[in-house]
């Protein structure tokens, strides 16, 4: 870029304004469609359980220490798969994640007994570990830390979009393909939903860039201000520069602490939301979808605006305490809903509460870390984070089992938000706000 283009605040605007255009649409929705997939295989379980449990005897323990162990394997292939991420690229180690997790969400539809369903569920956490962290570390690379709140709301706001869709698509295939060619409807599920991913996995390796300067659809002076944006943001953190050190830093650990509260939340919402939405009488796998959608109608609209507040006015922490607290009281008042319309209505707010969570802490870590410290750092706080995905499940799986209702295992998933937003301000504001 030119020393005159450089030096005239308009067109330096100008570039930046087209740069990030172009940045934005050739990369957020192609991601946010991934996200899609990923997370529909991920949660279409919670669905398959209204045919499931009863075709295969599975009492709610075990369905939901099924559900749960995803993240055990999650877990413990997270930081090493964000490591060789940050080392191959992520065109092709999303592309690998994303076609490995297609074939065995696929194999599910043979699960005959629970031995087999808890090894199916381990191996797919092994398998999608290290695409959402390395998505999150990929969108660092394009994205400072003033632009990054609303871009990973944008992001993720795929949870939300995959519930709107999702459920009822879940739903209508259980319907509607229930015993053709001798399978049951929750099988066709299965096999029909891994497709996309084997789809978009081989589209994540014909469309992504691995980093500005490999983007071809940018010119040279926008790869130039892009690249001093992220330079010049990267040189104001306090980042652990090893995996090591990024293991020692005390402010990592907190944001596990964190995330973890927040994850159980919205595992807790997406995996049995279903069996909530039908205990109010709702009649039909179909319908159950469809109502499902609404609180994640909701939950995409809250999320985007909650990001583009935080970026606008450089504040992270009450955008996240705020939200985890409306999420807390549509917890509490969910569980003793006796009618359709106040149900959804609560785990609309309960929702929008949940997931807005999600994206918006990610401000809170990307705000110090960088560099190897981000690749190892991110993937720490979402393997760790993530383990609520196993104890979430199992913990409300096993409360209904013990007291005959969810509504004991609502409260407990209040009592940790209420825990994580308290968390979330002992964070020192001029370490995030940015």
């Amino acid at each position: 870029m030119s020393q005159q283009v450089l030096a005239a605040d308009g067109p330096v605007e100008a570039v930046e304004t087209r740069a990030y255009r172009k940045v934005f649409w050739r990369i957020v929705p192609f991601l946010m469609l991934c996200y899609v997939v990923a997370y529909l295989d991920r949660v279409n379980v919670g669905f398959a359980k209204l045919q499931m449990s009863q075709a295969l005897g599975f009492s709610e323990t075990v369905f939901g220490l099924g559900a749960g162990i995803f993240f055990l394997g999650y877990f413990l292939f997270e930081v090493p798969s964000n490591l060789i991420l940050h080392r191959v690229g992520a065109r092709l180690w999303i592309a690998r994640i994303m076609i490995t997790w297609g074939v065995i969400s696929a194999a599910f539809m043979f699960v005959d007994s629970a031995e087999m369903f808890y090894a199916l569920r381990f191996l797919l956490g092994l398998a999608e570990a290290g695409f959402y962290p390395g998505v999150i570390l990929y969108l660092t690379q394009w994205y400072p830390s003033n632009r990054r709140a609303k871009i990973i709301a944008i992001f993720m706001s795929a949870i939300p979009v995959s519930g709107i869709f999702g459920n009822p698509l879940s739903g209508w295939i259980m319907d509607s393909f229930n015993q053709t060619h001798g399978l049951a409807g929750w099988q066709w599920m299965f096999l029909i939903e891994a497709v996309p991913a084997l789809v978009m996995g081989v589209a994540v390796f014909l469309h992504l860039d691995n980093s500005i300067k490999d983007a071809a659809w940018l010119e040279d002076d926008e790869k130039e201000l892009l690249a001093r944006n992220i330079e010049e943001d990267s040189r104001t953190k306090q980042s652990p520069q090893t995996t090591a050190a990024t293991f020692k830093d005390g402010r990592v650990w907190l944001m596990c602490l964190i995330y973890f509260t927040f994850v159980i939340g919205q595992y807790g919402l997406t995996f049995w939301m279903p069996s909530l939405v039908k205990a109010t009488g709702v009649v039909g796998n179909f319908n159950i979808g469809l109502i499902s959608a609404i609180p994640f109608l909701c939950a995409v609209v809250v999320m985007i605006l909650c990001g583009r507040s935080a970026d606008r006015m450089r504040e992270r922490r009450w955008h996240l305490v705020v939200p985890a607290l409306c999420g807390a009281v549509g917890f509490i008042v969910a569980a003793t809903a006796t009618s359709t319309t106040l149900a959804i209505i609560c785990l609309s707010v309960a929702a929008a509460g949940v997931i807005t969570c999600a994206p918006l802490f990610w401000s809170l870590p990307t705000a110090f870390l960088t560099g190897t410290g981000a690749a190892a750092g991110i993937a720490i706080v979402n393997s760790v984070g993530n383990l609520a995905g196993f104890a979430g499940p199992y913990l409300i799986g096993a409360i209904k089992d013990f007291t005959g209702s969810t509504a004991f295992g609502m409260y407990a998933l209040a009592a940790v938000l209420v825990i994580g937003a308290g968390a979330v301000l002992t964070v020192p504001a001029k370490l995030v706000n940015r």
